[in-house]
């Protein structure tokens, strides 16, 4: 008899279905799209060569082999979270994962990683930066974070891993008075000699100011002048209304008070968004925090670039390279 050795996904998969007898709910339970979900099914009654599920226009119902497999799909899933809690050696400790700010991708993944993994502490930080972060991940005093791998020094990259989470469109934070704020969506050709704010100046977000300045070349739009470092939500709200200037940001960016927040088009410019940490680092919430990406990923297309999307070449280079 050839070794039994199935993926716990899939072992995932069956329990949601048994347990909702519903495949969409089971889908949102797990975070992933119906089809994903129906995939893995099928690959476990492959695996084990029964038919687990009776399913009818009406309703789904547990086979006598599903329902003979459901205990013991609890007991290994079960002794599965004994073993990265007694093996995981660095799951005892928090894992600390910065987020840069609250409100979008990366707290999204936090907040599933979080649901997989209820035994382990993952404990926020609002830092804000990739190249901050990923010096204080080498240095040991941060564990993880998101941002644009492709915008470390090669030397940097070298003492990290990267997995990628969201090519995340990009968005133009505008004050309310601004003539381009009554627009739904605002064309790059429609920004030509207009200043716009991207972090100039602030050392800790080199790696986004770097990717701005890509875009800025391309469509001849002014990169504004350094500001003041402003820590916390509060500090960057006065800063930015003091400034005047449009802010560039992604879809996903926390609505600010007297501003909208307005997708940009034609074409779309893509934020690659990808999960750093310490090469070596071995910790079940890091595994959840992957685990989680890849879940939101299949579920909202995260991954799909729309057609015709702005992205340089070496970012697309090291998000295929990193999948």
């Amino acid at each position: 008899m050839p070794p039994f050795d199935t993926d716990p996904r899939l072992l995932r998969a069956f329990l949601a279905v048994a347990e909702e007898l519903h495949f969409t709910r089971a889908a949102a339970r797990l975070f992933v799209a119906q089809q994903a979900l129906s995939r893995d099914i099928r690959r476990l009654e492959r695996e084990l060569g029964a038919e687990l599920f009776v399913r009818t226009t009406r309703q789904v119902a547990l086979t006598p082999d599903g329902a003979r497999l459901l205990p013991y799909a609890r007991r290994v899933l079960d002794a599965h979270a004994e073993l990265a809690g007694a093996f995981g050696g660095p799951g005892a400790r928090p894992l600390l994962v910065d987020l840069n700010s609250d409100g979008a991708t990366a707290a999204r993944v936090l907040a599933h990683a979080r649901e997989l993994v209820p035994e382990c502490e993952l404990m926020a930080r609002f830092e804000s930066g990739l190249t901050w972060a990923a010096s204080e991940i080498l240095a040991g005093r941060l564990d993880a974070s998101f941002g644009r791998a492709a915008g470390l020094a090669p030397t940097v990259r070298s003492g990290l891993s990267a997995h990628p989470v969201r090519y995340e469109p990009m968005a133009l934070m505008l004050p309310l008075a601004h003539p381009l704020a009554g627009r739904e969506t605002v064309a790059l050709a429609d920004l030509s000699g207009e200043t716009v704010y991207a972090g100039a100046g602030n050392e800790r977000t080199r790696e986004w100011t770097d990717l701005a300045a890509l875009l800025f070349a391309q469509w001849g739009i002014v990169m504004a002048p350094p500001v003041p470092l402003a820590v916390g939500v509060a500090e960057f709200q006065r800063v930015m209304a003091k400034g005047g200037h449009p802010v560039l940001a992604v879809v996903d960016f926390p609505a600010m008070p007297g501003t909208v927040l307005r997708p940009l088009v034609d074409p779309v410019p893509l934020s690659p968004l990808s999960l750093v940490w310490r090469k070596g680092l071995r910790h079940p919430g890091v595994d959840a925090l992957r685990e989680a990406a890849d879940a939101l990923a299949r579920a909202e297309g995260w991954l799909e670039r729309p057609p015709g999307a702005w992205l340089p070449e070496r970012d697309l280079t090291l998000m295929r390279d990193r999948s």
